[in-house]
């Protein structure tokens, strides 16, 4: 769907420049970061599946899109800036969402096995976040944060056995996928840690 492409660039870019703002990037990191969020995910995929590179620049509006939306909130007022960095989580958990979707539809369109529909959700739902947060010198997300990476799996999966038919119930997933996505960060719920690390941290 085109408008999961639109929602999930539009959500990724602003959190790019979110980070890139709190790391005090110039310019050009900052549109450089907007732009690898945005795209990241889509190339990572691409590039997992074996979709020719070239299709990854046929997408004009997208980048044009991005390019609007990330000026847009670079030449905000610094004191409107200052209040979204607190909705950081927010615009990534749309991204992860749509983008995962987005991802796990692709794969279902080539007809390709429950798995690779995983990982093309995974992939292109996480992967503009974990390059987001490596060009920012920050652990990745997806290994740290809030199950962040199991809700794209989720994604994938309710996609990949076919539970979900039409765009009611596709931006129904959306939905659960963003409220869950937030509620991993609210709450702190983690998966499992190496149990070393957890005596480590108990003395």
């Amino acid at each position: 769907m085109d408008i999961l492409n639109i929602i999930g660039t539009v959500a990724f870019a602003i959190s790019g420049v979110l980070v890139a703002l709190e790391e005090e990037y110039d310019i050009f990191g900052i549109y450089v970061l907007g732009f690898t969020t945005a795209f990241g995910g889509g190339l990572v995929r691409n590039l997992l599946i074996g979709i020719p590179i070239e299709d990854f620049w046929l997408q004009d509006y997208l980048f044009e899109i991005a390019l609007l939306a990330i000026t847009i909130v670079y030449i905000l007022p610094k004191k409107w800036i200052s209040k979204w960095k607190n909705c950081e989580v927010f615009f990534d958990a749309i991204g992860l969402a749509a983008f995962a979707i987005q991802g796990a539809n692709y794969a279902v369109s080539i007809d390709a096995p429950l798995i690779v529909v995983i990982i093309a959700a995974s992939m292109t739902g996480t992967g503009g976040g974990m390059i987001r947060d490596m060009f920012a010198g920050r652990k990745p997300m997806i290994f740290r944060s809030g199950i962040y990476a199991l809700w794209a799996v989720l994604a994938g999966l309710a996609i990949g056995l076919d539970w979900i038919r039409g765009p009611y119930s596709t931006f129904s997933l959306l939905i659960i996928i963003v409220i869950l996505r937030i509620l991993s960060v609210y709450f702190k719920w983690n998966l499992p840690r190496n149990i070393d690390d957890k005596i480590s941290m108990g003395k």
